[in-house]
C-alpha cells in the first residue's frame, strides 16, 4: 500500500537517469499497476554514454525496467504536484525529478 511517506522515500531515490529492474521496483514496493503501466524494454543507445545503459558495470544492448524519472512523474502526481507544468520547463530529465521535489517541499 503506498502511502505519503513511502512516496517521498521512493522520490528521494530518483535521480532520473536511471532504470530500475522490475525486481527492484518490486522489492520496494512501487505499486503493481504502476509497474505494469510504466514497464519497458529499453535500448543502449551509440551516439553518447547519457544514451547507453550498464547493469553492473558493464553495456548492455537492452534492460527491462522502469525509468526512475517516468516513476518520479507518478509519485509527483499521486502527491498533488502539477508535474505537467515542471515537465514543460524541465531542461533534464534530472531536473525535472528534482523540481517535483522541490514542488513537494514548498507546499
Amino acid at each position: 500500500m503506498l502511502n505519503r511517506l513511502k512516496a517521498l522515500t521512493l522520490l528521494s531515490e530518483c535521480t532520473g537517469d536511471d532504470i530500475w529492474s522490475l525486481e527492484h521496483c518490486r522489492l520496494r514496493s512501487v505499486p503493481e499497476e504502476w509497474i505494469d503501466q510504466l514497464a519497458d524494454c529499453y535500448e543502449s543507445g551509440c551516439r553518447s554514454d547519457s544514451q547507453t545503459i550498464y547493469y553492473r558495470d558493464r553495456l548492455v544492448n537492452q534492460y527491462m525496467g522502469i525509468r526512475d524519472v517516468d516513476l518520479a512523474i507518478k509519485l509527483g502526481e499521486y502527491l498533488g504536484v502539477d508535474v505537467e507544468s515542471l515537465q514543460a520547463v524541465a531542461a533534464s530529465r534530472a531536473r525535472l525529478v528534482s523540481a517535483i521535489r522541490q514542488a513537494i517541499e514548498e507546499e
